[in-house]
């Protein structure tokens, strides 16, 4: 059974009306497919970002309990993270590093990290 890159990435957020406006009108991502959650008034959404990275939003409310809220940190493809960067920041998310040219092993590359509006750690990752 070959793998061919990942599917989506699942996101627990406290206010889905929130996250899906950060991500489709801040961010600029589609709505590809949404579902109702199983036993709630909730609808799930899976929103292209590009490039096939597809986040799924799933809303939990403020006061569920969650073992894992939230993801480590998903690094988005972009072919300038100055820009991606500044997008996220006049979306509404708070700066965590600022976008940095740097040399991983043998691959330049220029990233930045934001945190979203449930806390969660996006990297904008560019491979020069």
């Amino acid at each position: 059974m070959p793998f061919n890159g990942y599917h989506h990435i699942g996101l627990y957020v406290k206010d889905g009306g929130e996250s899906l406006r950060f991500y489709t009108e801040g961010l600029g991502g589609k709505i590809t497919f949404s579902f109702p959650m199983s036993g709630s008034d909730k609808t799930i959404y899976l929103v292209d970002l590009g490039g096939g990275a597809v986040v799924e939003i799933i809303p939990r409310g403020g006061e569920e309990a969650e073992s894992n809220p939230r993801w480590v940190h998903v690094a988005v493809a972009t072919d300038d993270a100055r820009a991606a960067y500044q997008l996220a920041i006049d979306a509404g998310a708070k700066a965590q590093s600022a976008p940095t040219d740097a040399m991983l092993g043998t691959m330049a590359v220029c990233n930045a990290f934001v945190k979203g509006p449930d806390g969660e750690t996006i990297e904008f990752f560019q491979v020069k």
